[in-house]
């Protein structure tokens, strides 16, 4: 009998958890879409290519939508239970809440080992793979972008001009560079011969320049200087050619996998600031999965109160609980990185004041207690009067 309640529960909470884990995961798409668009249409990127960056995203939305989706489904899913009177007749076959605690605790470990796994391991290789793409994308940008007698400002700073390209591509003749990087000093540079060689360790795509001069002037327009080079390298700053300066080129603490992570705060020497950020993300890749546990336990008690309004208070409840707990993460976090509390008390207080205030919900209403005591109760009321 446990068995047959245990999957109808588990079947009213699975529903609506894929429906919105879909519907989240596509609005978060939405906010990337215009820039994938943008790369796309504008930049000649192929769909091959923005297929693969959208599916490299997908692991940082459902660090966000997992925790998100589950929620809201035991809200909805017990919500409707309760409604249409179901629950009291569990209840009054014998059946202790705790009893129907099972099919919710299964999808919250579910949704937990799924979220821990995607911060552990998914994450951080969608981030290398992202980064090794774009690096690739924008090594053909570059390349195959330069055409021959055409000026090209695809590059930050600097406008390129190549008499002649042969057929395979391999390097360009008769190079005219206008280089505005120092503002002060620009510089205009001549070279028979140009070639583009990528390092894919230092993620740099450089102009090699043979047999050519650099001719610059002063502010003024007072002073000439000519330099006269047998080869001269350009580092292409690519990031305006692959659609920003965000793309994520380098790693930082928030792109690392948890050794790496490790690894790094051992380092000797390291900025407090620096060490404060690394231990942050440390606790960040256990918090957020263990977030799913704490949903389950306060989804119970606020699914199944008293209420007759429809399907849309469990999204509602579920959005004010979401805001509550990143608030208080932001907010931990933030006391963290400035030593007002420890960075692991200020990472998991979102995780310890909603878990008590869970486990406080959840013991009330197993007792068929109110959640707020009685003398608060009159006092609000006594207020309102």
């Amino acid at each position: 009998m446990n068995k047959v309640i245990s999957k109808y529960i588990l079947r009213e909470i699975s529903i609506p958890f894929f429906m919105i884990l879909f519907i989240l995961t596509f609005v978060l798409l939405m906010g990337r879409i215009l820039q994938l668009m943008d790369l796309m249409i504008n930049k000649g990127i192929n769909f091959a290519d923005i297929a693969k960056l959208v599916l490299y995203l997908m692991p940082s939305f459902f660090m966000i939508t997992i925790p998100v989706s589950l929620l809201i489904s035991i809200l909805m899913g017990l919500g409707r239970l309760s409604r249409d009177n179901e629950m009291v007749v569990l209840k009054s076959s014998g059946l202790s809440l705790y009893q129907l605690m099972p099919p919710v605790a299964f999808a919250s470990l579910c949704a937990f080992l799924i979220t821990a796994m995607t911060g552990f391991f998914l994450i951080p290789y969608g981030n290398l793979a992202t980064r090794n793409l774009l690096f690739d994308i924008a090594k053909q940008k570059a390349s195959i972008g330069i055409k021959e007698r055409i000026f090209n400002d695809d590059f930050a700073g600097l406008v390129l001009y190549a008499e002649e390209i042969p057929p395979h591509g391999d390097y360009m003749k008769g190079v005219f560079i206008c280089d505005n990087r120092m503002l002060k000093e620009p510089a205009t540079i001549i070279a028979k011969k140009g070639y583009l060689i990528s390092n894919p360790k230092s993620m740099r795509v450089t102009l090699r320049l043979k047999d050519g001069s650099i001719h610059t002037t002063n502010e003024d327009l007072t002073t000439y200087k000519k330099i006269d080079f047998g080869s001269y390298d350009i580092n292409l700053d690519l990031s305006e050619s692959i659609g920003g300066k965000n793309n994520p080129i380098t790693k930082d603490s928030r792109e690392m996998s948890l050794p790496e992570l490790i690894r790094k705060s051992r380092i000797p020497g390291l900025k407090k600031t620096v060490l404060k950020d690394l231990i942050i993300e440390i606790h960040k890749k256990f918090t957020i999965p263990f977030a799913c546990i704490i949903f389950g336990i306060i989804g119970v008690p606020l699914g199944i109160s008293k209420h007759r309004s429809g399907k849309s208070r469990g999204f509602v409840i579920g959005l004010i609980v979401i805001m509550i707990y990143y608030i208080i993460q932001l907010g931990g976090e933030a006391l963290g990185e400035t030593s007002t509390l420890s960075p692991a008390t200020g990472t998991w207080m979102s995780n310890a004041i909603l878990g008590v205030t869970g486990v406080y919900m959840l013991t009330m209403t197993a007792k068929e207690k109110p959640l707020i005591p009685a003398c608060i109760r009159h006092i609000g009321i006594w207020k309102f009067k």
